[in-house]
């Protein structure tokens, strides 16, 4: 039997099919298609490397100039031209530095932007996937995705890219002027490299699907992590700490045996390119001191000739040396891909077919919606129903009956498996998304917030919304004096996700951000079910006066909301088996009687004896 923690986030967002499956050329194309940034920066780059492959090949023809012309040849010792040699070779020096130093400057400048660049894209495709493919996912394998999945990649933008784009120039130069010196001894080395080239390969294959197997693990601790500090205070609460500790040390545990698998390959490979360099060396110099007469090379042409023979190394070292960043940056990259690739489902009108929503309350239709996640069991079944613009209706059920989904719904963060939700007599579908946005609002139970004051917060609500339509919208939800006990009123700070708030008040914010964006349809998930008494009182006032002039969905938690409702829609097993007013629902002795008893039973109960 597998570990479910090892099992965790397979077949998941983001995830690309099997690591053994890379190909690094493959990765290295879509790479650059999708990377307009890195495609206008490397012919710069390459035009760089190949001036420096130049200059840094002149110096071993300055050598051997020196040698058979100004210090052993025939006229003997020659100060002069060994001075004007020397200095010529020394600027050639200087302007390949500063070439080298402009080229370094530009890589940085272009990585940054690839990197950037692909994370926005990352972080726009995210948000346009649907509820049924964000529901499969942990939080912790998107987050590895735009953060340390990307991050992998910055070492090699930076260094392993300039080092692929000057080293293999500077090969190619190296053997070029070998070959002019000695055709001979440049075979004898090309052959001893030889043997390299299958090596390497066998090497790299391993060495990346190594890697997109520490990509894995990364993005599983990752989630462990996110889950624990997230869950804080339930783990002190209940005693958790020793449980959650084992199932993140076993995560790391996994995590350091990956990267340990991966580095073990680089081990394998440095050893190796230094020994095969290292024996072309001596046996260039061996061939050429035993044979220099014979192969028609001088001492001025085999000293330079060992010079190019390290020059040629020190690249080929190079590259052994980023070949472990490579694969590790391949790896995230191909990680990255997983994450573009995954389908969007609700797929935007085209701008010139879209539709806008009218104003004022929005009617709303459902037409034999159908709806599952992925290939689950129908979460929802033909679920029929007309709500009138301006009702205020309850949406109830036992958990898990598809109130909630049939909600989202509503606001398009899925689209229906089969069937049709018309908002204001138009297809949802067809609603362009500023309309959508503007038209229709969600509360979600957890009132979520942003790191920011109260107003910010509020004006997050609508674009270009300004501190007088928060402090307007505040009023009119008569939550002047809550927000003026405040510490610091409009500007108090809420901490992450809210955390400076009671759940209640976080919910009062979530009201006044929907009251700014003055939307037609409201939805509101379960936006009572956690509310402290502190400012139960001061929710309820908001969202009568939130409910009035448009058209309200609310899933019901309390049964005190579906009383006051006009409508009230009863879900069981994906579908709505009752409909109608509060009274007309008890009086029918069907689910939602048996609902509502059950929860006058659990209030009386609850009340306090006097």
């Amino acid at each position: 039997m597998s570990d479910p923690a090892v099992d965790l986030g397979r077949a998941q967002v983001g995830d690309a099919p099997a690591t053994e499956d890379i190909k690094a050329l493959h990765v290295l194309r879509r790479g650059f298609a999708m990377s307009p940034e890195l495609r206008r920066c490397m012919p710069v780059i390459a035009a760089v490397g190949l001036f420096a492959a130049v200059g840094r090949l002149i110096v071993p023809v300055m050598v051997q100039l020196v040698l058979d012309h100004g210090v052993i040849g025939p006229d003997g010792y020659r100060p002069g031209l060994v001075w004007t040699l020397s200095l010529a070779a020394l600027a050639t020096v200087l302007v390949v530095a500063a070439a080298s130093r402009f080229a370094l400057i530009r890589l940085v400048q272009m990585a940054e932007s690839v990197l950037l660049g692909l994370r926005v894209r990352a972080f726009e495709h995210i948000h346009r996937l649907s509820l049924a493919t964000h529901s499969e996912s942990r939080r912790g394998v998107l987050v590895a995705r735009v953060t340390s999945d990307i991050e992998a990649m910055a070492m090699f933008m930076q260094w392993g890219a300039m080092s692929w784009t000057i080293n293999p120039i500077l090969i190619v130069a190296t053997l070029a002027v070998m070959f002019f010196y000695s055709w001979q001894l440049t075979l004898l080395v090309l052959v001893l490299h030889l043997p390299l080239l299958p090596y390497l390969r066998w090497i790299q294959r391993r060495q990346i699907a190594a890697h997109g197997r520490v990509r894995d693990r990364v993005a599983e601790t990752m989630g462990h992590t996110s889950e624990t500090v997230s869950a804080a205070a339930v783990i002190r609460a209940y005693g958790y700490r020793n449980a959650v500790r084992a199932r993140l040390d076993n995560a790391v545990d996994r995590q350091y045996a990956a990267q340990m698998s991966a580095f073990k390959w680089w081990a394998f490979m440095l050893p190796v390119v230094d020994l095969a360099s290292s024996v072309a060396l001596a046996a260039a110099i061996v061939a050429g001191v035993t044979w220099g007469e014979e192969l028609g090379i001088g001492a001025g042409g085999l000293v330079a000739f060992v010079f190019l023979v390290r020059l040629l190394i020190r690249p080929i070292s190079e590259i052994g040396e980023v070949f472990d960043t490579t694969q590790a940056a391949l790896a995230a990259w191909w990680k990255v891909m997983g994450v573009l690739d995954t389908p969007v489902d609700v797929v935007e009108p085209d701008p010139s077919d879209a539709e806008e929503l009218p104003a004022g309350p929005l009617a709303v239709e459902v037409r034999d919606v159908s709806f599952s996640y992925r290939a689950a069991e129908p979460v929802l079944r033909g679920i029929d129903v007309a709500v009138p613009a301006d009702a205020d209706v309850a949406v109830v059920g036992e958990t898990g009956s598809g109130k909630t989904t049939f909600v989202r719904l509503l606001a398009r963060l899925a689209d229906p498996t089969s069937g049709d939700v018309l908002i204001g007599g138009v297809d949802l579908r067809a609603v362009a998304p500023d309309s959508r946005r503007r038209g229709i609002r969600m509360v979600p139970q957890d009132g979520f917030l942003f790191a920011a004051t109260i107003e910010d917060n509020i004006c997050y609500g609508r674009p270009g919304a300004t501190e007088a339509d928060a402090a307007a919208a505040v009023e009119a939800l008569g939550l002047r004096r809550w927000v003026e006990g405040l510490p610091a009123g409009m500007r108090t700070p809420v901490g992450q996700r809210g955390g400076r708030l009671s759940v209640g008040e976080r919910q009062l914010v979530a009201l006044a951000r929907a009251q700014v964006a003055d939307p037609g349809l409201l939805l509101l998930d379960e936006a009572t079910s956690a509310v402290d008494p502190e400012t139960e009182e001061a929710l309820a006032v908001a969202l009568a006066h939130l409910a009035q002039g448009r058209t309200t969905v609310s899933v019901a938690h309390r049964l005190s909301t579906a009383e006051r409702a006009d409508l009230v829609l009863v879900f069981d097993d994906g579908r709505i088996v009752e409909q109608g007013r509060h009274d007309e629902l008890v009086e029918a002795g069907g689910v939602y009687s048996r609902l509502h008893q059950s929860w006058v039973g659990n209030t009386r109960r609850a009340a306090p004896r006097v």
